[in-house]
């Protein structure tokens, strides 16, 4: 038989078994590469379920430590007004109460001062007329357009009636 395989010529008694060989270690190496991926598998799932309960523990040790030592929120105090701990006033003396007064409306009219100024800047100005004529012209094609739909309404009309009369 193995001169047969050595002279150049095959014989067909040996095709089909060594095609069944073939698939066979086909077929052991494919079982194989599953059974190591399953193991993969499942030793990461092990592992994520592992972590997932280490995870729920602190979770619930943080929910159990916030509830012991949970306060009702701070207030976020604006003014001094009803609050229990605050300081009465003491009397101002009247240079003091006529400094801040008119440091105080000296800040409102500079503040007035520059919004004036640069309401009535030019390039703000510009801006105005360019809208305001804007404006004029889509008014304008607007009344335009209501004005010939108004005629055409009314010339429907007038045929409308014409063809009554004719009738």
């Amino acid at each position: 038989m193995s001169a047969a395989i050595w002279s150049g010529t095959v014989n067909s008694d040996w095709i089909v078994p060594g095609a069944l060989a073939v698939l066979v270690a086909l077929a052991l190496l494919v079982l194989l590469v599953t059974v190591r991926d399953r193991r993969r598998v499942a030793a990461e799932l092990a592992a994520t379920r592992v972590e997932a309960a280490e995870l729920r523990a602190k979770v619930d040790a943080l929910a159990l430590q916030s509830a012991v030592t949970d306060r009702p929120p701070a207030e976020f105090v604006i003014t001094d007004i009803d609050r229990a701990d605050r300081v009465p006033a003491t009397r101002i003396e009247g240079r003091l109460f006529a400094d801040i007064v008119l440091r105080e409306t000296v800040v409102k009219a500079a503040a007035a001062a520059a919004g004036v100024r640069r309401a009535l800047s030019p390039e703000v100005r510009n801006r105005v007329r360019f809208e305001m004529k804007r404006e004029v012209k889509r008014a304008r094609k607007e009344r335009k357009q209501e004005l010939k739909q108004a005629r055409r309404e009314l010339h429907a009309r007038q045929r409308a009636r014409l063809g009554e009369d004719a009738a």
